[in-house]
């Protein structure tokens, strides 16, 4: 699986169209890097960009836009309503997919340093790349803000993380770090706004003041008045999905509107969510309400359905769900071929894609045929006894051939990088290199554990195999001898 970053970076600048592209061109012209939004704000004089890519690509990217943004940005004419220290004002990395958030506070480190020696500017480190705990949060950070600098960057206590302590007037100075995913999420309510808001002041982690705090740790809260749809929200932005999840708000939200018997009518995302924040909010349902759903657009379905996300208008998700907007560069995957276009990528005359992803194919496939044998029993009214049997046995066989196609690529990956490094060692050794003295490239070793995983990912189904032969329907059961 893909590893995704995204990056959010704020430039100060809202309503010159050509600067606002021109850093758009910036970005999406860097290599392994997709745009997925633009939001340019006039009254704030800011705009918003939001893309993904790997940690590498994410980084360029970045730079390639400030770098852009240094020749076409002058922060001593700049004006607007929100706060802002600099051209590039803040630009945080965000783990989507396979990365941790060390790897993110990895890309801030190198972003900082590298923007720093590329435009000689200072740089602050906030949130989770923080080196000192007063510049955690981004208005400590920001105080005073652009007109504050000058002064600012003489104390020792505000020297920059990175660069010069020198005022630059053009820019500024620039705030990067690394945090969890923000999702901005409302409840749609049929009362008033101060009714919203009461709401919103007992589920908020601040609550009402100290000596009264919120239910909901690492959510923020307000209550406002929709205008244009002509009905009430509770307003929030959830700072950690994973603590706090997208259900919990919507059910205690729902809870409190029940005790002042006001109708919930639906929910909204405001911009992109990752796919996990709705499958994991899938997963409490399908739990809560004893559900058999298997396959992830049918759960993305039951939490648009469950939440009411398509209230105010319709979700779709190719365009809100950030994996699903950059699907299209997975394309190159082996598991993304046709079955013919896999058989002769195997059949070419190059050492990968080989055995371990064969192995894999075919495992998956073995899989797949038995989640089938238990898909062809479940739900009909003969087998209606062994409903409960094949809801317990159909799971173990359909996480099997997902994980297992995974592999297919894995695999390939972890053999070009065993060549990978072969090459290298050899180049920089004796003529005879590393590789041909027998000796195995050091940091290699990968290229070994997708076969062991493959065969051990499929003897763990053994169990389940002979089970469902056993209970599945007769007339399915016969591809077991060829599996």
């Amino acid at each position: 699986m893909a590893q995704l970053v995204e990056c959010v970076p704020n430039f100060s600048e809202g309503r010159n169209k050509e600067v606002i592209d021109a850093i758009s061109a910036a970005i999406s012209g860097t290599s392994g890097c997709s745009l997925l939004d633009v939001d340019p704000g006039a009254s704030t004089n800011r705009t918003v960009y939001t893309f993904v890519g790997s940690p590498d690509a994410v980084v360029e990217g970045a730079l390639n836009a400030a770098r852009q943004a240094f020749s076409l940005i002058d922060m001593s004419k700049h004006s607007g309503e929100h706060p802002r220290t600099g051209a590039l004002d803040v630009c945080p990395f965000i783990p989507v997919q396979n990365v941790s958030m060390d790897d993110c506070i990895n890309c801030a480190n190198v972003f900082g340093q590298k923007l720093a020696d590329m435009l000689s500017v200072p740089v602050y480190l906030y949130g989770e790349a923080a080196r000192k705990e007063t510049r955690r949060s981004l208005p400590s950070v920001r105080a005073g803000e652009y007109e504050a600098l000058p002064e600012k960057l003489k104390r020792d206590g505000w020297a920059p993380d990175f660069g010069p302590a020198e005022f630059v007037p053009s820019w500024g100075a620039t705030v990067t770090g690394a945090r969890k995913f923000l999702i901005a999420y409302n409840v749609n309510l049929i009362g008033t706004k101060e009714q919203a808001h009461r709401i919103a002041l007992d589920v908020r982690e601040q609550g009402r003041g100290k000596d009264q705090p919120g239910r909901l740790q690492k959510v923020q809260g307000m209550g406002w008045y929709l205008d244009e749809a002509n009905i009430a929200q509770v307003s929030t932005n959830i700072l950690d999905y994973e603590l706090t999840p997208l259900h919990t708000v919507y059910e205690e939200i729902r809870r409190d509107a029940e005790d002042l018997k006001l109708p919930v009518v639906g929910s909204q995302i405001v911009g992109l969510i990752p796919l996990k924040a709705l499958l994991d909010s899938a997963d409490f349902y399908i739990q809560r309400d004893r559900l058999f759903i298997l396959e992830e657009e049918h759960k993305v379905r039951l939490v648009i359905s469950k939440l009411g996300l398509d209230s105010l208008g319709p979700f779709n998700p190719k365009e809100r769900i950030i994996e699903y907007m950059v699907r299209s560069q997975e394309d190159s995957q082996l598991v993304s071929l046709s079955l013919q276009q896999f058989v002769r990528s195997v059949g070419a005359r190059t050492a990968a894609p080989g055995g371990g992803s064969v192995s894999a194919a075919v495992a998956a496939l073995g899989a797949a045929l038995g989640a089938m044998v238990g898909q062809m029993t479940y739900g009909k009214r003969q087998f209606e006894n062994l409903d409960g049997v094949m809801r317990r046995l159909i799971p173990p066989f359909h996480e099997a051939m997902n994980e297992l196609l995974l592999m297919v690529d894995a695999d390939a990956a972890a053999f070009n990088g065993y060549m990978l490094l072969s090459v290298c060692q050899a180049s920089g050794g004796d003529a005879g290199g590393a590789a041909a003295g027998g000796r195995r490239p050091a940091g290699s070793g990968r290229e070994d554990q997708c076969p062991l995983a493959v065969s051990q990912r499929n003897g763990r189904l053994r169990k389940h195999r002979l089970q469902v032969r056993r209970s599945g329907d007769a007339n399915s059961t016969s591809c077991f001898y060829f599996n």
